[in-house]
């Protein structure tokens, strides 16, 4: 038996899996008990489910569908198998139920978390012949499947109201910064862009397969996101009433009068504030504005002088693009992502003022392209040519390939580390408002 699984051996991929754990153990313990089964986000879960759904998914995904190991809890394991996305409140088809005690799901989870522990430091789990073993494929799948959802977890929480959540003791202050720098572009010659995960590489998801590359025309891109004294314009100029500037399905959405403004704000007193994980505190103007895809695309339509979103394509231009022609791992370079660059890995609970990382630039000189907030991009999610549902977790991606999601690049405050990579593609609904997602915008050449 190997003791190394697509190039990371049996200690790293231990210490990954506890590392996964413990982030999600200490997450639920920032919850009241009285929120345990609520959900702040309509669309969502309960709380409770996630605790029980990420053990559950390692357990059917490792050792039932990869291993052909027995049930750890079948009733679990069907409860918690798998979340919801639907189109609006109507499509929720949950309704009140009970829920297992948070003593019970622990339980559950710590039988759960054993099997699957051992089988990571014991069992072979790089079966050629196995479709969904083979090259790690299952382990790798339940490794970054983790820290998706602490992400999603996180930005549900933010939803909650205050006196819900339990503070951490090593809370730190959310850098507010001054006045936001001056809006300028660069402009990014013509060249090509390559798409997807490499052949070799440990572990892609399989909406980033197969590797490609496409020819990207000149363009010049916003070297700083959109900020939330930029948006405010915007809001001040009447932008959420002018239906011309708006898609069908942003239209629609807007949230009621008096509320014409994105979900992280709220305005009282005469006063803009940014509703913080911790706190509500003066807007702070420097920080990027987290909108919708909607929002996003409404803004550059008003800005006009042919401002839009930039495509995925333009998007890998601008992060991984150099002027000597090779592409680098990063928009920094090939050194790997580390607190420097951005502001990813669970940093912080909220944005940073744009710029803050001067390391993290591209070779155009393009700020905060990954960290800070996910980038929007004018691409629909849609499959690579040659695509093939991953045997691990084939409907991943493809119950997704609608036309109604759109492809997010980089990374918020909230993303791993592990899932920092130039392929990794992200996607939400055009008009879903929970997400850390900023923008910036281009313009062609």
């Amino acid at each position: 038996m190997s003791t190394a699984i697509a190039g990371l051996d049996r200690v790293a991929l231990a210490e990954w899996f506890d590392r996964n754990r413990e982030r999600s153990t200490e997450f639920f313990d920032t919850i009241a008990p009285e929120a345990y089964e609520t959900r702040p986000i309509p669309l969502r879960h309960p709380f409770c489910f996630y605790e029980g759904h990420l053990p559950a998914f390692n357990v059917n995904t490792l050792l039932r569908r990869g291993l052909g190991d027995p049930p750890v809890d079948a009733d679990y394991e069907n409860l918690f198998e798998r979340g919801i996305d639907p189109e609006d409140e109507s499509g929720v088809t949950e309704r009140a139920r009970a829920w297992p005690s948070r003593i019970e799901i622990r339980s559950y989870a710590a039988s759960a978390d054993r099997a699957v522990r051992d089988a990571i430091v014991g069992r072979d789990l790089d079966v050629p012949d196995n479709p969904v073993l083979r090259g790690g494929l299952a382990v790798q799948t339940i490794l970054e499947h983790e820290p998706m959802h602490q992400e999603t977890l996180r930005y549900i929480r933010h939803r909650l109201p205050y006196d819900l959540k339990i503070r951490p003791e090593d809370l730190r202050a959310p850098v507010i910064g001054g006045e936001p720098p001056r809006p300028r572009s660069v402009r990014v010659p013509a060249g090509v862009a390559t798409l997807g995960a490499a052949p070799d590489a440990p572990f892609a998801w399989d909406n980033e397969l197969p590797r490609h590359s496409v020819h990207v025309d000149a363009f010049s891109i916003d070297v700083y996101s959109v900020t939330n004294r930029d948006f405010l314009e915007f809001v001040e100029a009447g932008g959420y009433e002018d239906e011309s500037l708006w898609d069908e399905e942003g239209w629609a959405a807007r949230r009621p009068e008096g509320e014409r403004h994105p979900l992280f704000w709220e305005h009282a007193r005469g006063l803009w504030l940014w509703r913080g994980m911790w706190d509500l505190i003066p807007l702070p103007m420097a920080w990027p504005v987290y909108v919708t895809q909607s929002e996003a695309s409404a803004y550059a339509r008003w800005k006009g002088s042919g401002a839009r979103l930039p495509t995925e394509a333009e998007y890998h231009r601008a992060a991984f693009g150099a002027p000597d022609g090779r592409e680098r791992a990063h928009p920094w370079g090939d050194a790997p992502p580390d607190s420097t660059r951005g502001n990813f890995d669970f940093l912080s609970d909220d944005p940073m003022p744009v710029g803050s990382f001067p390391l993290g630039r591209s070779a155009w000189g393009v700020e905060d392209l990954v960290g800070n907030g996910w980038e929007w991009t004018s691409t629909p999610f849609a499959p690579f040519e040659g695509f093939e549902p991953m045997a691990s977790y084939p409907q991943y991606s493809a119950d997704f390939f609608d036309g109604k999601h759109w492809v997010m690049k980089g990374a918020s405050p909230a993303t791993a580390k592990e899932l920092v990579r130039a392929s990794f593609r992200n996607w939400f609904r055009g008009a879903y408002p929970y997400v850390y997602a900023k923008f910036r915008t281009v313009r062609s050449a």
